[in-house]
């Protein structure tokens, strides 16, 4: 089995205890930054034990899932921006532990009894950043971002046939993906913008007039903003804020449309921020420029 280079640190709550077996203490360094916690494993001369030292934790993670009688669990693939599921496969230890070292999204072909890698044709990699289990130990979660594709149609996720439109014996749509709530709303400003193309029959929707009308959509936004803050500064409900909130992003991503940008684009900026100071974060905004 691979040393697994990727694990390279445990993060941990600034107030947890750390154990470590006697006489192991001096192996490894604690550090706190800026109120988190990392072990941090020491790489001076001791790596060959530093590996061991990881591959047994490795180990005992995989005696904790709870293999099928074929040494197999469900694999789900995960956008970690949209959450939209991408696929479902199965995962032995070894795909487990592969998908650890690698950070590539890894299952077990059981019609070819052989690992296989999302993307090893395709090159349309799904890129893990994060691995759960579920509270039986006998599924798995890749939470990953793609770099293309999933399906082998082409559709961004394998998940794109309702049960209600085959029921209605309506034709399956590749384009028709199974959208939170947020991507719902997007796609509906963005059927509103493709409809400002065709001939119009009667007044423009809501929509589309801020759509059309920059100057007024940025007064919305503004406007929606300074309400959102009196739900505060006026000490009203939480019902009141959750309203005023669903109006700020409705407008803001109307501007995004008309901008051309993603919600998801959105989402993975904010991703990259974890762990990182408003500070730092301006910082490298000013670096960049």
């Amino acid at each position: 089995m691979a040393a697994f280079h990727c694990i390279q640190a445990l993060r941990f709550p600034s107030r947890t205890h750390v154990f470590f077996p006697v006489g192991e203490q001096n192996r490894y360094n604690i550090i706190n930054k800026k109120q988190r916690g990392f072990l941090v494993f020491a790489s001076a001369d001791k790596k060959s034990d530093k590996e061991i030292y990881l591959k047994s934790k490795v180990e005992t993670l995989l005696d904790s899932v709870k293999w099928d009688d074929k040494g197999l669990a469900v694999g789900i693939a995960q956008n970690v921006d949209t959450g939209a599921i991408l696929m479902q496969g199965f995962v032995n230890r070894d795909a487990l532990a592969t998908t650890i070292s690698s950070q590539k999204a890894t299952f077990y072909s059981r019609s070819r009894s052989a690992l296989w890698t999302k993307g090893e044709t395709s090159k349309n990699f799904i890129n893990v950043h994060d691995i759960y289990l579920d509270c039986d130990r006998d599924s798995i979660i890749y939470l990953g971002k793609p770099d293309g594709p999933t399906c082998h149609t082409g559709s961004e996720t394998c998940y794109y046939t309702s049960v209600p439109d085959l029921l209605e014996n309506k034709q399956v749509d590749g384009n028709k993906l199974a959208l939170t709530t947020l991507y719902s709303l997007e796609t509906t400003i963005s059927q509103r913008k493709a409809e400002l193309a065709l001939p119009q029959a009667g007044k423009p929707s809501w929509t589309q007039r801020l759509l059309l009308d920059h100057d007024l959509l940025c007064l919305k936004i503004r406007e929606e903003a300074d309400e959102l803050c009196r739900t505060l500064e006026d000490n009203e409900d939480q019902a009141r804020t959750a309203s005023e909130m669903g109006d700020v992003l409705y407008h803001a991503m109307v501007l995004m449309a008309v901008k051309g940008v993603k919600i998801e684009e959105v989402l993975e900026v904010l991703r990259k921020r974890f762990f990182k100071s408003g500070i730092e974060e301006k910082r490298s905004r000013g670096q960049a420029s």
